[in-house]
């Protein structure tokens, strides 16, 4: 049970109503976490307006975003958000499943497209080590198509679905998504122990 109670309004702000209607048209329902936000309204509409302008106005696609969330939820371990960006990918963005779940199980070793591949593993290293990154991590990025923007956009994404993972996970949200996402076997994206 989560750790702060989810939040149903009886009338929901039109920006929030908005918002619920995207989020059903991607996922099917609108997500527990949506529920758990709530408890702090004045703070979730403008998160949740930042999260669109980066899903909407970089340059990235949105199955390229949702193969960031998915590798970034997975190596920080949040089961909450991997089975969210899953569901993104599988049902609101008619991904093939057992590509999803491979990708979330495999990571990068799935991949047979050098611009995912490279947008992936920066992802993955701003999210693990954002000092490791190097010169040539980023101009591997300009190489797969990528501008300025989209560089800045993609390292905005690593740290806007890093903070939802960590939302998610300190205050245990309530799981309500397919149990076939929460049963995959992430390790290959998990950072090894040190």
């Amino acid at each position: 049970m989560a750790r702060v109670p989810l939040v149903d309004p009886e009338a929901p702000d039109p920006a929030v109503e908005e918002i619920f209607a995207w989020v059903t048209g991607m996922e099917g329902s609108v997500p527990n976490h949506f529920y758990l936000e709530l408890n702090f309204p004045e703070y979730m509409q403008p998160k949740l307006q930042s999260t669109a302008a980066l899903w909407e106005h970089g340059e990235l696609s949105m199955p390229e975003i949702q193969h960031v969330g998915i590798a970034v939820s997975t190596a920080n371990g949040c089961g909450y958000c991997t089975g969210a960006f899953c569901t993104i990918l599988d049902y609101g963005l008619d991904a093939d499943t057992e590509y999803v779940q491979s990708f979330a199980e495999n990571g990068t070793a799935v991949l047979d497209d050098d611009r995912l591949e490279a947008i992936v593993e920066y992802a993955l290293t701003v999210n693990d080590d954002p000092h490791a990154v190097t010169d040539a991590d980023v101009e591997a990025l300009r190489e797969a198509g990528l501008g300025d923007k989209g560089i800045v956009q993609l390292t905005h994404l690593v740290s806007d679905f890093a903070s939802y993972n960590r939302l998610n996970t300190a205050l245990d949200t309530d799981y309500d998504y397919q149990d076939m996402w929460r049963e995959l076997d992430t390790a290959a994206m998990s950072p090894a122990d040190d």
